[in-house]
């Protein structure tokens, strides 16, 4: 395997580690900038609307870029800023830093994958892709425990600084050891592309895809309603002390880790299965969690659980997706990132909402069980249309 590939699943790991480090930081950012809860949890919606809004935008714009060019030119975005970040006394200029840094991401996201798996043979596709998006499980287990312990020592403002500094690492490794040159997709005439473009979005928008992408956001709502406010809940109604936060995101991080390797073991043979089982264990394990919350040792039990369950079910979704979406091969993976974005920006604003109007710190977690419940009704009105048209479904 190219050492360039494992620098960019490095890259990906700091970027990671941004997008749910908030998570073990809500609090001491809603302190020390004189907002609310639900205020410092739109910090986290916030990333996710950019990279709902820039993964489709620059999966377009890296199809012509030179590909070192363009990996380049967004990290030094990203590092720039988490600098401004971590220096800012205003909310309002963080809450931008966090969308401009999700544009950046999500335009990293969409050159980074395909530089990797061309640094290849096919044999070797599928590892490149996995060192990659290994990246994001990685920064789960580690980044995200590891933030909340610099947030807790040092302020939140020092978990902005260290993913900053980690990336300077991957920004050099990538002018050393990527090819200058590589172009993307931009050899196609223009007339060409604007037709591929329409051939695709045709594909996107079609009705065997839109309740896919629906469920998939909806899935990923769930996941981040309740693990934004993971922190308070813990400190609040657990009764936990602040330092098992960090023990609480790693055991999170571990699950999903684990969820990614058995979903990418077998979803390509029963990606079906895992996503009906898996989202009917999801509804079941939230509504566990806010009845049980007030249970040290049942919580702690549910957490890594509850994440190799959604990151399980997550990646079983997007093989379905990329499977059903053959036809749009430069959109689909964007289509999939902009899906799970807008669960996480949705999510973390239901679950804002709960805990304004008064409901308490277990009411976030209620919202993502009915966000599962929502999720259930529309993969069952989809199969009962399927049957109703005596169309099979292949996944």
């Amino acid at each position: 395997m190219p050492f360039a590939v494992y620098v960019l699943g490095l890259a990906v790991f700091a970027q990671g580690t941004s997008e749910f480090m908030l998570s073990g930081l809500v609090s001491s950012i809603a302190a020390d900038l004189g907002v609310s809860l639900a205020a410092a949890g739109l910090l986290t919606s916030a990333f996710a609307v950019g990279m709902v809004l820039g993964a489709p935008l620059m999966a377009l714009a890296g199809r012509t870029w030179p590909r070192r060019r363009a990996l380049l030119f967004f990290l030094a975005v990203f590092v720039a800023v988490h600098i401004a970040g971590a220096l800012t006394p205003s909310y309002g200029v963080l809450l931008a830093t966090r969308f401009v840094g999700a544009l950046a991401n999500a335009g990293f996201w969409a050159v980074a994958l395909t530089a990797a798996v061309s640094m290849v043979p096919d044999r070797l596709k599928g590892r490149a892709t996995a060192v990659v998006v290994g990246g994001v499980t990685i920064a789960c287990v580690v980044g995200v425990p590891a933030g909340a312990v610099l947030g807790e020592r040092w302020g939140w403002r020092a978990a902005f600084w260290a993913v900053a500094l980690v990336s300077l690492p991957a920004f050099a490794a990538i002018l050393r050891s990527l090819p200058g040159g590589v172009r993307g997709d931009g050899e196609a005439a223009p007339a060409r592309n604007e037709l591929r473009v329409r051939d695709e979005l045709r594909v996107l928008t079609g009705p065997r895809l839109r309740p896919t992408l629906l469920t998939m956001a909806l899935v990923q709502g769930a996941t981040f309603c309740a693990f934004s406010y993971l922190e308070p809940l813990l400190t609040r109604t657990t009764g936990l002390g602040a330092a098992w936060v960090p023990a609480a995101l790693a055991l999170f991080g571990a699950g999903a880790f684990l969820g990614v390797t058995v979903a990418g073991r077998y979803a390509d043979r029963r990606a079906t299965a895992l996503v009906a089982y898996g989202m009917v264990a999801l509804a079941l394990g939230w509504s566990a969690l806010a009845l049980t919350a007030g249970r040290p040792v049942a919580v702690l039990v549910l957490i890594p659980l509850l994440g190799l369950l959604a990151f399980g079910t997550g990646t079983a979704l997007i093989t379905r997706l990329l499977g059903q979406a053959a036809g749009a091969p430069t959109l689909a993976g964007a289509s999939a990132t902009a899906a799970f974005n807008l669960g996480a920006a949705v999510g973390p604003w239901a679950g804002g909402l709960a805990l304004d109007a008064g409901l308490g710190h277990r009411a976030p977690v209620w919202v993502s069980a009915a966000l599962m419940g929502l999720a259930l009704v529309v993969a069952g009105a989809r199969r009962a249309a399927v049957a109703v048209s005596g169309v099979r479904v292949t996944e």
